[in-house]
């Protein structure tokens, strides 16, 4: 059984699924998950729909198609995805937990 880097909530899956559904996404396009940049502030994190390309990895994660660049792998790991919606602000957020060591 292949390992999935990341993790994405019960919201976070919700809000994907809309809008895959709802904002004419292509069928043939999956949801890529990403890293940009490692310099002094820290990786952002990229997340947007896209075709499979050559050094693509490919995942189902809850029903979920998902695309990871082999080489942004490693640096994913244990990341989960959630959304959050509030008063003030909503959007999609990435926590970083690196993945524990289980005896």
């Amino acid at each position: 059984m292949l390992v999935t880097p990341i993790e994405i909530t019960n919201a976070a899956e919700r809000e994907i699924k809309h809008i895959m559904a709802h904002k004419n996404i292509p069928a043939d396009y999956h949801l890529r998950v990403g890293v940009k940049g490692a310099g002094c502030g820290g990786m952002s994190y990229a997340l947007g729909f896209d075709k499979p390309k050559t050094g693509d990895e490919s995942f189902e994660i809850n029903s979920i198609p998902v695309l990871i660049e082999k080489k942004h792998v490693m640096f994913l790991m244990g990341t989960k995805i959630d959304f959050y919606e509030g008063s003030e602000a909503r959007g999609f957020t990435f926590i970083n937990e690196p993945l524990q060591k289980k005896d």
